[in-house]
């Protein structure tokens, strides 16, 4: 065959005729389902059941064939076709190198699904995804999830396992870092964001090269595990469920995602993954989804030790029955499904139904067509890593930030005749910026702060790190362990900050504090940076504060006493020249928060969307209602919030009318004035609140938001159009009601103030 492929093109049109003509399935003239109804026959039953396993990658796949173990077991397994998918084997080289065994040395000739973790970009990392929630930017986010999936495809894999688009409103859970927040509606416009970037606006583009697989996930709940502790139970009500947590996973149906993933959690008390109520019921039953569906890391073999299931079996049976589609790394379908449906315990119609669903997004990727298709060296090269891309996540990275504070006129810094302290272990370090879920980039590659403020070289500029953050090296793979004893660059800082104008500290958490087995009980900032930022602000007060942190932090401190606060997150490769041009404003911040920051983790969960109680406020001048006797029961920065360098004036809210039937559309418009000294954008924000309902609303509800660019002095007038989609709400059975009665609705630049105005719903 290697000889009639080196004659032309005419020999490989040949070679492909005679492939089709053996196996009908590979006719390119056929439709998807064509297709897949002549290959479904000519599997044997082990043969489909491999295409439910996915392993991880085991061996050196461009070395020798591994012997002994149970890497030469998969080994075996992938020769036979009893693997449908790869995890983490990435780079061209490795990957055709896999994918040759799958499509050269098999049967039927199926080629794998490489999948990855490509969470906030791939090697050229984009801010964590959280942070991008806090752009409000849609298609700045679609972008990076764009330029994400260009570098992916670019090295051989085509499936990432995101966007995660768990709704979190706790603090202490690692993983927000990989969310959009507290909020539903905004978290359902940035989850089908991110799915257009990973795959294209269609189905159809997964057809392109430079477009991947998406993957929703953690389906469902996984943000609300009890006290924020990982792997945990979840204990919700169903008006949660409907109404936070579904919408962002119906969104991403929606928006045509091909895959799903289960999550860690109970939910009922019954393990998602053996969820037949998410997974059937719902997912594949009332939202009609037709891609698949893949367990958590092994979390199908988790069942057992959640008490769920019996054993290995057990595990499986209830597994496959519920929908659970791909096995990621429990080795239970593999071992065990064959001899359970032989033994009439698993009908072999589940089994054909989950393998159609595979073979159904590998043929939409065209790997049926050309199975090599992700494997260009050259395009690798030129991709990964270019110009472009880190032109695209530096604009990302700038978008956001958020100013959280800035009195003094601190900020922006003057460009020229100050003296500036930059102090702060994290302002030098070019690791912690690249954050959490960032398993294909280099270490050691992010532009620091140090370096970013470097470029502007008409300041006098001294850098003191002052203290180490860690007491030893931080890995993803085990825990951060942080400097509690050694001050010794205490006193060097504090002399270098005495002698400055202004002082840049930057603070905050190590880039894998936050993630998947982060939680944390305490929301301060970590180590000794609290007590050295108090000695720093002795000396000298005009401090900017950068925050590098994965979640939000409880700062009480800093909001009472440092006078200009940015929060900065971890920003990926470009951050240091993000956070520079955003201190110099050469870019005027305009993010804003997706997630509310605590006045202490007493107060957590704490979001702007939460319930009335039946006593709200002091009405009697004495202790009995809702609050806390030694904080405010607000948070410190509420959900929405965010400063610029100028000043945004809203005046001229209005409504086409007051009164309106069912179905009939409202309009809003306010007047959204740059009164400040320099251009800028606002986020416009419209809230509603159901005054009473057959199930209590929420005190506030984002319904509506538009990214407005404004020149100083300029007016523009914005207007929001509010349907039945925006009005209505689940009830308990997951019906979706629009009802009658009286709505207030909020518009302005955060959760916490706005012009106020309503409008009846009659009959």
């Amino acid at each position: 065959m290697k000889k009639i492929i080196t004659i032309g093109v005419f020999a490989l049109f040949t070679v492909g005729n005679m492939n089709a003509q053996k196996k009908p399935y590979l006719d390119k003239n056929k439709t998807i389902e064509q297709r897949i109804d002549l290959l479904l026959p000519l599997m044997t039953l082990e043969e489909k059941v491999g295409q439910m396993n996915q392993y991880n990658g085991f061996w050196d796949v461009t070395g020798p064939a591994p012997k002994g173990g149970t890497a030469e077991l998969k080994y075996e397994h992938l020769r036979k076709g009893w693997v449908g998918s790869m995890l983490t084997v990435r780079g061209v080289k490795e990957v055709r190198a896999v994918q040759k065994i799958a499509v050269e040395e098999t049967r039927l000739r199926i080629p794998l699904i490489i999948g990855f973790d490509v969470i906030h970009g791939y090697k050229t990392l984009s801010p964590i995804p959280l942070a991008e929630a806090a752009s409000w930017d849609l298609e700045a986010i679609k972008k990076s999830a764009a330029i994400a999936a260009d570098e992916a495809s670019a090295s051989g894999i085509n499936w990432t396992f995101g966007p995660n688009v768990d709704v979190a409103n706790d603090a202490r859970w690692g993983r927000v870092m990989e969310g959009a927040g507290e909020d539903p509606y905004l978290g359902s416009k940035i989850a089908i964001a991110r799915v257009h970037g990973f795959q294209g606006e269609t189905i159809a583009d997964l057809a392109k090269v430079n477009t991947i697989v998406a993957c929703a996930k953690h389906f469902a709940a996984y943000g609300y595990v009890e006290a924020g502790l990982e792997y945990n139970i979840v204990d919700i009500s169903n008006s949660k469920l409907y109404n936070s947590v579904l919408p962002p996973f119906e969104a991403t149906v929606e928006a045509g995602v091909r895959t799903f993933m289960n999550s860690f959690n109970t939910l009922n008390g019954v393990p998602a993954t053996g969820n037949v109520f998410l997974q059937r019921d719902i997912l594949k039953g009332k939202w009609k989804f037709d891609g698949f569906v893949i367990s958590d890391y092994a979390s199908i073999r988790e069942m057992i030790a959640h008490g769920y299931a019996k054993d290995e079996a057990d595990a499986t049976v209830k597994a496959v029955i519920a929908g659970s589609d791909m096995d990621m790394e429990s080795y239970l379908y593999v071992a065990k499904l064959v001899g359970l449906v032989k033994e009439g315990k698993v009908k072999e119609a589940l089994v054909d139904d989950a393998v159609r669903r595979i073979l159904r997004v590998k043929f939409e990727l065209g790997l049926f067509d050309d199975p090599y298709r992700y494997c260009d060296e050259k395009r690798e090269k030129a991709v990964v890593g270019s110009k472009a891309n880190n032109d695209g996540v530096l604009d990302m990275a700038k978008k956001s930030i958020v100013l959280l504070k800035n009195e003094k006129n601190l900020l922006p810094l003057k460009k020229s005749g100050q003296k500036i302290a930059l102090i702060g272990a994290l302002a030098n370090d070019k690791n912690s910026p690249l954050g959490s879920w960032r398993i294909a980039a280099d270490d050691n590659t992010a532009v620091s702060v140090l370096e970013g403020m470097q470029q502007y070289k008409d300041n006098q500029l001294v850098f003191e790190k002052g203290v180490d953050l860690l007491s030893q090296k931080a890995t993803f793979l085990t825990e951060t362990i942080f400097n509690t004893t050694d001050k010794s660059g205490f006193e060097a800082a504090k002399k270098a900050a005495k002698n400055a104008d202004v002082v840049v500290m930057v603070l905050g958490e190590y880039g894998f504090q936050s993630g998947e087995g982060r939680s944390r009980t305490d929301l301060n900032l970590p180590g000794l940076q609290q007590e050295f930022l108090e000695e720093v602000y002795k000396v000298n007060p005009n401090i900017v504060l950068v925050l590098n942190n994965g979640r939000p932090l409880s700062i009480p401190w800093a909001a009472e006493h440092i006078p200009a606060i940015v929060e900065a997150w971890q920003l990926g490769t470009q951050t240091g020249n993000a956070v520079a041009q955003v201190l110099y404003g050469d870019y005027n911040p305009s993010g804003k928060l997706p997630m509310s920051f605590p006045r202490n983790v007493g107060q957590v969960p704490i979001y702007y969307n939460k319930y009335s109680t039946g006593r709200p406020v002091d009405s009697d001048k004495n202790v009995f209602w809702s609050h806390y006797m030694d904080v405010e029961k607000t948070p410190q920065y509420s959900f929405g919030f965010g400063l610029s360098y100028t000043k945004f004036d809203y005046k001229d809210l209005k409504l086409n009318k007051s009164a309106f039937a069912k179905g009939e559309k409202v309009e809003v418009s306010v007047a959204v004035t740059n009164s400040g000294n320099y251009d800028g954008k606002e986020v416009v924000q419209l809230y509603i609140h159901d005054e009473y309902a057959s199930i209590v609303r929420p005190i506030k509800e984002l319904k509506g938001f538009e990214l407005v660019n404004l020149k100083k002095g300029e007016t523009k007038t914005v207007t929001f159009t509010l349907t039945n989609k925006e009005l209505g709400f689940y009830d308990n059975d997951g019906n979706y009601l629009v009802e009658p009665g009286t709505f207030k609705i909020m518009v302005g630049g955060s959760s916490d103030k706005g012009l106020e105005s309503g409008f009846e719903i009659k009959e």
